[in-house]
């Protein structure tokens, strides 16, 4: 028999009423009994030996001697000579299936509020690595390598400092090293204790939402927009008003009109989601002047900002901000992999103790160790080198993807090429639903997002959101051609 969990019952709550009249050697055989038809202890489970559970009980070792004869005669534990005695796997097995028969026990009614978090649509899931699942990243061997190499000796250099509580900000290197690439690529205005390290934009909108706002308050979101943004603003009990976006970005105009009184609003400028459309200048600008007046706040999603592909990077909303009213928030998750869980917001200084004290009382701090070796990519270079290889990488795979699509369709399809992120989105000419395609797709194993379901008010122009960053050439023109065909059937 292969043991398992060799340490639990070491933890085990062993306890003994020496006021009862039940004997010792009794109450000990009952309690390893209840414990294995409990499920507590699995089969294979290492029992400690009766020298170390009479200590633990501070009892004779005759009476947990006498326990075990009990329970290894009724097949409770069986001994194996020079290993020690272990939970026996039939009795163990029998009582699963006892378990499993039994009637399942009658459910609390969920409440009201925890059923406000089961129903709100979730995307594609994360973990499914079918084309063209979104939010998906590459790492190539180098970077590979240079993350092991650089864990390894976090590792290894790991001290009494870093076991403990950390700033709730995060480490102080990585937000200097956050800033300085800001600056550079962004051309975000900030210091470094302007940083706060959070777990992802998620997190990040999660907590300006919870320091800039009461519930109950107006704000401004995107339409066609973000579903998560959308969705943690309702969870807050705040009130979203869809505001339609164009070719040049958010109609700051349509806000004035739908919500003259908002208190904030929730963009995606460089690169929005899900159409892809940039932000004008001249929207841009007049957005940031109805905050001034309006006193309200801009939080400034720049997701996947890393990844242009032609023309001059685009300069951050938060850098035109004269007055401190905008929060930028950023991800490493995109740029290197999701699983990494490191973003980070730069905050407005007036809201940078509130920031900072939401950040704290929601998990204490960010882990420590993938903090230190993020820290030291970015110091030494490899960062910056990252980027410009998945740049190409992803230039390249969007390129297939867009292509591929492109001629297989026969014009059904019409692509739009984005200069920036790591999606883009291939239109249905004829109008036809896109929900029933995203499900015809799915039973293809391929894996689209009807864009109609970012849309709140506004009338949803039909098309399918394609992933493109996550998947290499090879695998993206074999599924994008049978998306193609797809569209052909459900259209003919």
């Amino acid at each position: 028999m292969t043991a398992t969990s060799r340490g639990w019952t070491d933890l085990y709550a062993w306890q003994l009423d020496r006021g009862s009249g039940t004997p010792l050697s009794r109450q000990i055989y009952m309690q390893v009994r209840s414990a294995v038809l409990s499920g507590a202890l699995r089969a294979g489970t290492r029992v400690p030996s009766s020298r170390v559970m009479a200590g633990q009980l501070g009892v004779a070792r005759t009476s947990v001697v006498a326990a075990y004869e009990q329970l290894r005669t009724e097949g409770y534990v069986e001994s194996h000579h020079g290993s020690g005695t272990f939970i026996s796997g039939q009795v163990a097995s029998l009582a699963t299936r006892r378990r499993s028969g039994r009637r399942a026990p009658k459910r609390t009614a969920m409440p009201t509020s925890a059923r406000a978090f089961a129903d709100f649509e979730r995307s594609a899931a994360q973990g499914e690595d079918r084309p063209f699942n979104t939010g998906r990243t590459l790492i190539d061997a180098r970077t590979a390598e240079t993350w092991r190499s650089l864990t390894h000796r976090a590792v290894r250099q790991f001290g009494p400092n870093d076991l403990g509580y950390a700033d709730p900000a995060g480490l102080a290197e990585l937000r200097a090293n956050i800033c300085d690439y800001l600056r550079v690529a962004r051309a975000v205005r900030c210091e470094p204790d302007q940083i706060v390290i959070t777990a992802g934009t998620q997190q990040a909108i999660d907590i300006a939402i919870r320091v800039l706002l009461a519930p109950g308050d107006e704000v401004w979101v995107e339409d066609p927009g973000y579903p998560l943004t959308h969705a943690q603003l309702l969870l807050a009990k705040m009130r979203p008003h869809a505001i339609p976006v164009d070719v040049q970005g958010l109609v700051v105009d349509a806000g004035r009109r739908a919500a003259p009184r908002a208190r904030a609003v929730f963009v995606t400028p460089s690169h929005q989601f899900p159409t892809g459309v940039a932000m004008s200048m001249a929207r841009r600008l007049e957005l940031l002047a109805w905050a001034r007046q309006s006193g309200a706040f801009i939080v400034e999603d720049d997701y996947a900002s890393e990844f242009r592909y032609s023309g001059p990077p685009l300069a951050s909303l938060q850098g035109l901000d004269d007055c401190e009213q905008v929060i930028y928030v950023g991800t490493l998750n995109k740029a290197l992999f999701p699983g990494l869980r490191i973003g980070y917001a730069v905050v407005p200084r007036a809201l940078l103790r509130a920031f900072v004290g939401a950040r704290y009382l929601i998990d204490r701090q960010p882990a420590t160790l993938q903090q230190a070796v993020a820290s030291e990519f970015m110091q030494q270079g490899h960062f910056a080198a990252h980027i410009r290889r998945m740049r190409q990488l992803y230039r390249e795979q969007r390129d297939a993807l867009a292509e591929t699509l492109t001629r297989r369709s026969a014009g059904r399809l019409e692509v739009t090429l984005p200069d920036q992120g790591m999606h883009l989105v291939a239109y249905l000419r004829d109008g036809s639903p896109d929900v029933a395609l995203e499900a015809a797709a799915q039973r293809a194993g391929i894996v689209v997002r009807a864009i109609s379901r970012f849309y709140r008010a506004a009338r949803p122009r039909p098309g399918l959101l394609l992933g493109f960053s996550g998947f290499p050439r090879q695998l993206i023109v074999p599924a994008a051609a049978r998306l193609s065909a797809l569209v052909g059937k459900r259209i003919s």
